[in-house]
């Protein structure tokens, strides 16, 4: 029985839920789709991710609206995947934040991960004409950037933890609070996308970089807020048990100079058993094995994807096991 194309066939609604972790502090969750955020300045908003359309980003926009008007100064994009960045018009910032990787990405591949991402998750365009083009920083930074959020709010830390989900995830870390939000670097019970990743790095410095901060809780890129320090511990644990399986039965694979069906074999049997049932687990898993494959083979800067690149892979991974 032939697998349909990746998230092709999630079409049916997700509940969202919103959260408040303190005051000011804010989360969007929706049962695996990607998690959007908010941090309250002193007489205005940061707001952490834009979602995949500007109708999809004014449903959270609306959701805000009900806690506070004050306007959106800063909008801190993690990395530079569609389903992040493209609702971003809607928030009307006066600055764009994000790495200096993730705007070079964005010139090197938007317009293809545009293309790629509507392909495989239709559900998360909402109204894809609303999209006025590629979205592009006006402010970037290569290891960290500090917003003081005024009165007696504190400040946010924005900071480059290493490679990992992409050459330049960033997270959003408020001390006072001890509260992160980690983007695709960690996940919540929801399975991980490496398509694009640098997997030794994510799964060693990177995540120790991450779990240094000892954050109270943590917003993952997807799934539930991991609230209170042994379930932040427990989501890192997760990702960095994800990438370690991967790596290494599609490393065992490769070195025993087996085909690329025989490592996404092996790593489907071997992950399967505790992140199957998460979300977009069958969906990310062919690309996942692809980008490691290709990192074994020594390409070290990821190749770039493609809608037709995505159907070929699928076709030859997912639909074989």
């Amino acid at each position: 029985m032939v697998k349909p194309f990746a998230s092709s066939a999630d079409t049916g609604p997700k509940v969202e839920t919103f959260v408040e972790l303190a005051d000011g502090v804010y989360a969007l969750t929706a049962e695996g789709d990607p998690n959007v955020g908010a941090i309250e300045g002193e007489d205005f908003l940061v707001c952490f991710e834009a979602r995949a359309t500007p109708v999809a980003a004014r449903r959270w926009l609306d959701r805000l609206r009900e806690r506070t008007d004050k306007p959106v100064r800063y909008l801190v994009l993690s990395h530079y995947h569609a389903v992040r960045v493209l609702g971003a018009s809607a928030f009307g910032a006066a600055e764009i934040i994000t790495h200096d990787a993730t705007r070079a990405l964005i010139a090197e591949r938007g317009k293809q991960d545009w293309d790629s991402e509507y392909g495989r998750m239709p559900r998360l365009f909402e109204d894809p004409d609303s999209i006025p083009g590629l979205t592009w920083p006006t402010l970037t930074f290569s290891d960290r950037l500090t917003i003081p959020l005024g009165g007696d709010r504190g400040e946010l830390v924005l900071a480059w933890c290493g490679r990992g989900h992409t050459a330049g995830d960033i997270v959003a870390w408020l001390p006072r609070h001890r509260i992160m939000f980690a983007g695709d670097l960690v996940e919540s019970q929801a399975a991980l996308y490496t398509g694009d990743a640098f997997h030794d790095d994510w799964a060693t410095s990177t995540l120790d970089s991450v779990a240094a901060f000892e954050a109270r809780a943590l917003v993952g890129g997807r799934g539930a807020v991991a609230d209170g320090t042994d379930a932040v511990a427990a989501a890192i644990a997760q990702s960095r048990h994800f990438l370690d399986e991967l790596r290494r039965t599609v490393r065992w694979v490769h070195d025993d100079g087996g085909a690329l069906a025989d490592a996404f074999r092996a790593a489907h049997t071997a992950l399967a058993p505790e992140y199957g049932r998460w979300p977009i687990f069958e969906h990310c898993l062919p690309f996942n094995v692809q980008r490691y494959w290709d990192e074994l083979d020594g390409v070290d800067w990821p190749r770039i994807w493609t809608a037709e690149r995505d159907r070929e892979v699928w076709a030859a991974l997912q639909e074989s096991a």
